[in-house]
């Protein structure tokens, strides 16, 4: 019966251990969003970027560029590399080659 008990109570915490991980997990999550949201308007309003920003976003690896969408002439110059002409190469060494 103490064995089934010790058990029991195990299984709980590691319930509760779990359910503290999402939801921390939850909360950075969102605390980044937020972040992100906050950095964003204040890009759009200055066009700048404060130096303690600039380092969270090199720690996520985002911009708030990212976030704008695309210029008109930058589509049509996307479209345009799309439709080629392309280059082919027998080897990834030809494209280093002069």
């Amino acid at each position: 019966m103490v064995m089934e008990m010790s058990e029991s109570v195990m299984k709980e915490e590691l319930k509760l251990d779990s359910e503290l991980m999402l939801d921390s997990e939850f909360l950075v999550k969102a605390v980044i969003k937020l972040m992100k949201r906050d950095i964003f308007v204040r890009y759009k309003q200055t066009g700048e970027i404060t130096d303690e920003d600039w380092e969270f976003c090199e720690k996520i690896d985002w911009h708030p560029v990212d976030e704008l969408p695309l210029k008109e002439e930058f589509k049509g110059e996307l479209e345009q590399r799309r439709k080629g002409p392309f280059i082919k190469f027998r080897s990834v060494e030809e494209i280093f080659e002069e």
